[in-house]
């Protein structure tokens, strides 16, 4: 099974669009996009840019597996739009304004987690300022 550096080699070479032209719209050179294509997970961020270029959907590219690290939809709600839909026309609970469905324990955990590590950047920042600048 390809990784996702070759899923995005793949989109590409089948869009047509020059890699001279998505690596200066990118910004990048191009022995970066090279390594991209190396590499067995991706960014979001990069990733949902070149879709942007080339005009892809890279959502329906990845297995699920894959989605983990690189969260394309958000599973929670989609599933709570879908089955707050009936059969008898209701609209979904996102377009009526309600509240959608708790989010599950494991993203709040994931959620905690990076809150975590980012107070733990942040305090380390400060400590960095202190050393480099002194107590004010």
């Amino acid at each position: 099974m390809p990784h996702q550096g070759e899923i995005l080699q793949e989109a590409i070479k089948n869009s047509g669009i020059s890699i001279t032209r998505i690596v200066d719209e990118l910004g990048i050179t191009r022995p970066t996009i090279y390594r991209k294509f190396k590499d067995d997970t991706l960014d979001y961020g990069f990733v949902k840019r070149v879709g942007e270029i080339i005009g892809h959907d890279f959502s329906q590219d990845f297995t699920s597996l894959q989605q983990s690290v690189l969260p394309f939809v958000n599973n929670t709600i989609t599933q709570g739009v879908t089955n707050s839909v009936t059969n008898t026309g209701v609209k979904p609970m996102l377009q009526r304004g309600v509240t959608p469905q708790p989010i599950e324990t494991d993203v709040n955990k994931q959620l905690m987690l990076l809150q975590q590590k980012y107070i733990a950047l942040l305090e380390a920042y400060n400590e960095l300022l202190l050393k480099v600048y002194g107590p004010r």
